[in-house]
């Protein structure tokens, strides 16, 4: 079980009711807009727009927003940014490893955002390579647990790819290679079961358990780092019991 997709389901719940809803719409708004540049606005041609768009919807972005963006990505309407991907590497308290993934139309901003959080929040950031080989790209569907069972999903995605089905509370993780994300997301649709997000993001090989103050430092950490508007992800290789995450969430 992973604290990433522990962390991702309880903040993206959280970001609904709170200050930060605003920055998880820019952040799904640049995702559509990057994937139609790169792959085109047609939905039933490019599986990454398909994904970025249905992320979108279920975090309640409005619809004209979403159509917008597709249209400025796919060079239909004028506005669009160049932005460019650029990783950091860093490791926060207690040697935890941290990856940040940037999109951004201005890389020395960028930088100094992620330099900036590292600094504030008890942590250091690394030379190129020195944290990503902890690392591996996979691809992550999280299925909401209403309508459906654990043997449900594993029986869905057993043939299209999926590696393991893990319980994360409220969801089901379904792991898979990244280059099966797309089979294994439309075996669950054939399936009639609803997904909430199918993104490729990077895992970590070995994690660092954590306790509730370590927890908070990472957090804090993370939390920092994803205020920048530049930082589309971060990924760290920590882990904390439902126990430790219960506690912080009474924070």
């Amino acid at each position: 079980m992973s604290g990433h997709s522990k962390w991702a389901t309880t903040k993206h719940k959280k970001a609904v009711v709170d200050a930060k809803r605003s920055k998880l719409f820019a952040k799904l708004i640049k995702n559509i807009e990057v994937a139609a540049r790169t792959g085109g606005g047609d939905l039933a041609g490019n599986p990454t727009l398909f994904d970025a768009v249905q992320k979108a919807k279920k975090n309640s972005v409005p619809i004209d927003n979403i159509n917008r963006a597709v249209k400025r990505g796919s060079g239909q309407e004028a506005g669009g940014a160049d932005y460019a991907t650029i990783m950091y590497e860093g490791y926060g308290s207690g040697g935890i490893a941290v990856l940040v993934e940037c999109l951004t139309d201005n890389r020395n901003r960028a930088a100094s955002d992620v330099r900036v959080a590292f600094t504030r929040n008890g942590g250091q950031m690394a030379d190129p390579g020195s944290v990503s080989y902890l690392f591996s790209r996979k691809g992550v569907v999280i299925v909401p647990k209403e309508g459906t069972d654990e043997d449900s999903v594993v029986e869905a995605v057993l043939d299209a790819g999926g590696e393991e089905v893990n319980d994360i509370g409220e969801a089901f993780e379904v792991l898979s290679e990244a280059t099966d994300l797309v089979p294994v997301r439309t075996a669950l649709q054939n399936a009639g079961i609803e997904y909430d997000s199918a993104d490729v993001v990077f895992w970590p090989a070995t994690q660092i358990e954590v306790d509730a103050e370590g927890a908070r430092k990472i957090l804090r950490l993370i939390d920092a780092l994803e205020d920048s508007d530049d930082v589309q992800n971060v990924y760290a290789n920590f882990d904390a019991s439902d126990e430790v995450m219960a506690e912080l969430e009474e924070d």
